[in-house]
């Protein structure tokens, strides 16, 4: 069975020589789907791999600043999508899988929290608001997601406890 396994890893890998030894740039690799890429980094030894992404590094710095941002926003806008649509996928599908109680129980919890949290909000002074503000800008600015509130003065929850 292990010599079976050789020879399949082997042959697989034969296969991809041709197809690694023409992937030389960014723009190449981008090109590439996710499995190809993978299986592009998988063929190659830790020390080529190590060179290819400073290649790859160098490559990206030599382009000019607003092609460096384009890719950055458009690498940051693909991550975000996946991210938020499989959190919602997990999340529709869990609250299909309830049931009305267990559905009722989690609208409860949800409206408390939130009670608390605009209780928690409304005991602030104007000073802590603010720097509650500040802290949340910076918080989304690093995310890429901005720095405006959906709810007005509602803090976010991930703000300490009181």
């Amino acid at each position: 069975m292990r010599t079976i396994q050789k020879i399949f890893v082997v042959s697989s890998l034969s296969l991809l020589l041709p197809f690694v030894a023409s992937a030389q740039s960014i723009s190449e690799i981008r090109a590439m789907s996710p499995e190809d890429r993978r299986a592009f980094m998988e063929s190659m030894s830790e020390e080529e791999r190590a060179a290819k992404r400073e290649q790859w590094r160098s490559e990206f710095d030599a382009l000019p600043d607003e092609e460096k941002e384009a890719i950055r926003n458009q690498r940051a806008a693909q991550r975000d999508g996946r991210d938020r649509n499989r959190n919602r996928e997990a999340m529709r599908e869990r609250w299909d899988s309830m049931s009305d109680e267990e559905r009722a129980v989690a609208k409860e919890r949800r409206v408390a929290r939130d009670e608390k949290r605009r209780a928690r909000w409304e005991s602030m002074s104007d000073e802590e608001k603010a720097a509650a503000r500040a802290r949340r800008g910076e918080q989304r600015s690093g995310g890429g997601h901005g720095s405006k509130q959906r709810h007005g003065d509602r803090p976010s929850t991930d703000q300490p406890e009181s």
